[in-house]
């Protein structure tokens, strides 16, 4: 077993790239008569679903474990943003052939993006496959569980334009007791050339604002002290008791309408306690009006992802990012106005896409100087089936190029996170504690409202307090200091 998760480098935290990090499910014995393993890879949005089907087949019969030789039912909730995320999934289940050949009743299911764009193509290339389940079905996996008992094999890739999964309550598979994913809308309406999410996920829609309170209010009451709502582009959260389809919503006169901004509000009131984040705003859609929320409420954390792709407006405008580099300046501008220099922001980019030039590629690396983001998820173009770029454009930078310009953006950010880190030397920290040290059980971990990691030497505090920590020390990936009775100075 060990040997099998180091081989697809399965991690439990946020050190991997966004679209590879990996999370099992953990064991659970509550005497039910089935055990569902679950393997989630890619993005915190799939981690979130797997919660949601855990609690759906735990009402079914189901207890978790975390190791896939007891289960009964295999479950790999995939990712298809990059071609590699889906060669991990297929060798994964090249994998799980010894464990089918040893137990022929073991079920093997494929859900989420990857189950969405393939659909059965995927049960005649993966004969170990036998139930495939898109995003918007998994209220239907009882069903399709039994059509499997039976003998059949099962399929389900609907999309919905209304399911947002409102009321039920997920089960808590990988948390550490002190945070706690919260999904608020489902689908994405921005059709970015490169991506294949509105064809995987769906059109955008919003769940009801008072079932999201309603979450974080139990998870609060439940020793949780921090919670990151999620959505594809969260900015564009809308919603009304009439409608919750983004699209239709616009389109329709409506008794009420909810955005981004009322949500954080919403949220933050639940307690003052209760740390808010979220991810992932557009640069096209966050306002200033988010913002001055942001800094109205100090339990709204300090730290924005702000997906900029690249930093040239000719390729932004291939990738049908709809904004230009002067646009995504402004919004940069904004957010150091009004929540100041020490607010987090992060990013994601893309090298090489189709016909992007050195100059082209030297933009992107002038914004970062400009940003300086304090962390970026970093990737080079990989053509993804069915997208608008793959139809459109031809891939035609040459992989060694794609893979030096990265080099180039990777060692960038390095030398900025750095810089950056630099900065919260001398300065007090209001921390989080999420646990122990992943290095030593002497020293704690927790993060500031920038989302940074901060370690300090254990003096017996639990995890689920806030402490203040003053910073003597950096890396380009950590802070490091002690714990101290000064106010914070963030």
């Amino acid at each position: 077993m060990e040997k099998l998760i180091n081989d697809i480098q399965i991690l439990d935290g946020t050190e991997a790239e966004a679209c590879e990090t990996v999370r099992v499910s953990k064991k659970t014995n509550t005497g039910k008569d089935r055990k569902l393993y679950i393997e989630s890879y890619g993005c915190q949005m799939n981690f979130s679903d797997s919660e949601i089907v855990s609690s759906i087949m735990s009402e079914n019969g189901f207890d978790t474990t975390s190791d896939f030789e007891d289960a009964d039912v295999i479950f790999l909730n995939t990712c298809s943003i990059r071609e590699k995320a889906e060669q991990t999934v297929r060798m994964r289940l090249s994998q799980f052939n010894g464990a089918k050949r040893k137990k022929p009743e073991l079920m093997i299911g494929v859900l989420g993006c990857m189950a969405e764009r393939l659909k059965t193509k995927l049960l005649e290339e993966e004969k170990i496959v036998d139930l495939v389940v898109g995003p918007d079905a998994y209220r239907d996996l009882p069903n399709l569980v039994s059509e499997v008992d039976e003998g059949q094999k099962a399929v389900n890739t609907f999309l919905s334009r209304e399911e947002t999964y409102a009321d039920i309550t997920p089960v808590r598979l990988n948390s550490n007791g002190v945070t706690a994913f919260i999904s608020i809308m489902r689908g994405c309406d921005n059709m970015c050339s490169f991506c294949v999410v509105p064809f995987t996920r769906g059109r955008e829609r919003s769940r009801d604002p008072y079932s999201i309170v309603k979450e974080a209010q139990d998870l609060f009451n439940k020793g949780y002290r921090e919670v990151t709502l999620l959505g594809q582009n969260v900015d564009s959260y809308k919603w009304s008791p009439e409608v919750n389809n983004k699209a239709r919503l616009e389109r329709s006169e409506v008794s009420e309408i909810v955005n981004f901004a009322n949500l954080l509000e919403m949220v933050a009131k639940v307690h003052p306690d209760l740390r808010v984040r979220f991810s992932t705003s557009h640069p096209k859609d966050i306002t200033d009006e988010v913002l001055h929320t942001m800094k109205k409420y100090e339990n709204i954390c300090k730290c924005i992802h702000l997906p900029v792709q690249s930093g040239n407006t000719r390729v932004l405008e291939l990738m049908n990012r709809t904004y230009t580099r002067d646009w995504y300046i402004n919004r940069v501008d904004a957010i150091r106005s009004i929540l100041g220099e020490d607010c987090g922001i992060t990013s994601d980019m893309i090298t090489g896409f189709c016909t992007e030039t050195e100059e082209e590629h030297k933009d992107t690396l002038t914004l970062m100087d400009y940003v300086k983001y304090d962390f970026s998820y970093m990737f080079f173009y990989s053509e993804r089936p069915g997208t608008l770029a793959e139809k459109k454009y031809k891939d035609d930078i040459p992989l060694d190029v794609k893979k030096r310009r990265l080099s180039e953006v990777i060692a960038k950010q390095k030398e900025t996170s750095l810089v950056r880190n630099k900065r919260d030397i001398g300065k007090v920290h209001k921390v989080l504690i999420e646990g122990r040290s992943k290095k030593s059980a002497e020293q704690l971990q927790g993060r500031n409202t920038a989302n940074k990691v901060v370690i300090f030497d254990n003096e017996g505090q639990q995890k689920g307090q806030y402490v203040n920590v003053l910073v003597d020390d950096c890396s380009a990936g950590t802070l490091f200091g002690k714990i101290t009775e000064r106010e914070n100075d963030l």
